[in-house]
């Protein structure tokens, strides 16, 4: 697959993530919380503090999803191992692991307000390992892109 190619179905996926993203964001976890509160109006208060924490926990999602941009537009370049690429993946590791770490405190902060249940933080588990693995991920790339860019750094001035 050409560079030029890759990089556009690079950007249609992060396109289609981003949108996916904002569907989620904000038609399907509010409808959820509204129909949960109408189910149960004891919990009612509930809703607007459940729902800002997870509106923030999507903002990483995005800056990741913009530096994700970026790489393909480097990649269209035919910059695929660059510094600036090594960069954002390593931005990205960061995001990932800050987001974990935010899902998984605002989660136990949300419990112990009576807030939340024992399960729902357990369950969140899932998404902090999951975050976790793309963290662990992207700074494994962005070492092995920084590798690659200074062997071609190296490469190019020995011709």
């Amino acid at each position: 697959m050409e560079q030029k190619s890759l990089s556009k179905w690079l950007k249609l996926i992060l396109l289609g993530m981003g949108i996916c993203g904002l569907a989620v964001y904000f038609l399907i976890v509010p409808s959820f919380g509204d129909s949960l509160r109408s189910q149960y109006p004891e919990f009612a208060d509930r809703y607007w503090p459940w729902l800002i924490f997870i509106w923030v926990s999507g903002v990483p999602c995005y800056a990741v999803l913009a530096l994700g941009w970026r790489i393909a537009v480097n990649i269209g370049r035919d910059e695929s191992f660059s510094l600036a690429n090594a960069r954002c993946l390593g931005s990205i590791a960061r995001l990932a692991a800050g987001d974990a770490a935010f899902v998984f405190l605002g989660n136990v902060a949300l419990l112990f307000l009576n807030m939340s249940h024992p399960g729902v933080v357990l369950l969140s588990l899932l998404v902090v390992f999951a975050g976790a693995a793309v963290a662990v991920a992207a700074a494994a790339l962005s070492h092995l892109v920084r590798k690659a860019a200074l062997l071609q750094e190296e490469n190019d001035l020995t011709i």
